[in-house]
């Protein structure tokens, strides 16, 4: 019987660095199929003619940076981004979470932390949410199976973490979680970022919720609860 050959996963590495995209493809080449992008033009071509499973991206780059580039993905696509830069102070961070990013490595990097960061993303990005079946909360529907969620007959566009902190949340109301357990449960046990990431991904989760916004609770000093709302009658 002939054996099946499991598709490796597609990493697009964007970088106007020749040299630093040469040795993150060696860094990655073991497990995963790489794809190059010299600035964020050519990254926005790529990414709709590749389809990555996850796109690294430098912030420092000529013509279209980073952020830039992160703006013009996030308007067509949830693919998991993480974001590459010399700059690591938290202000820094926190835009990029802001903005969409699912995590921030700051250079020079580790290979191995590197590879470890992008197991990590693609392993929260590929489905693993609290709840399989259809949740309905007042306005709110969200379906896990199908990585969507709309509010009012209206589809929110999530990035991934937007949209598992979303369902975590949802599928227990009113169970406060702090944001130690919502970076344990979404980012997993090993990310040792700043808490104010959830803070971050909370804000932009609301935002898009809108008038559903309140659905979200902070309890202050702790975390975040989702509102005590009744389901929904179908």
């Amino acid at each position: 019987m002939a054996s099946i050959t499991r598709r490796r996963p597609v990493v697009l590495v964007v970088d106007d660095e020749p040299r630093m995209r040469e040795l993150i493809r060696l860094y990655l080449a073991a497990e995963f199929e790489v794809h190059e992008a010299e600035d964020g033009l050519a990254a926005l071509r790529a990414v709709r003619a590749v389809a990555p499973d996850l796109v690294l991206l430098d912030v420092m780059m000529p013509q279209l940076d980073g952020w830039q580039t992160l703006r013009r993905i996030r308007e067509e696509s949830a693919v998991p981004v993480i974001m590459l830069t010399a700059r690591g102070s938290v202000v820094d961070r926190v835009q990029g979470l802001r903005m969409g990013a699912d995590d921030y490595v700051a250079k020079p990097f580790d290979g191995r932390e590197l590879v470890a960061r992008v197991q990590a993303v693609l392993r929260r990005a590929t489905g693993q949410v609290e709840a399989r079946v259809p949740i309905r909360r007042g306005s709110l529907t969200v379906r896990p199976s199908e990585r969507m969620a709309a509010y009012a007959g209206r589809r929110l566009a999530l990035t991934p973490k937007e949209f598992d902190l979303l369902v975590l949340l949802a599928a227990h109301p009113g169970q406060v979680f702090s944001r130690e357990k919502l970076l344990d449960r979404i980012w997993g046990p090993a990310y040792q970022g700043d808490a104010r990431t959830v803070d971050a991904h909370i804000k932009n989760l609301r935002e898009k919720l809108g008038e559903g916004a309140g659905m979200i609770v902070t309890v202050w000093g702790v975390g975040y609860r989702f509102a005590e709302v009744a389901d929904a009658q179908p």
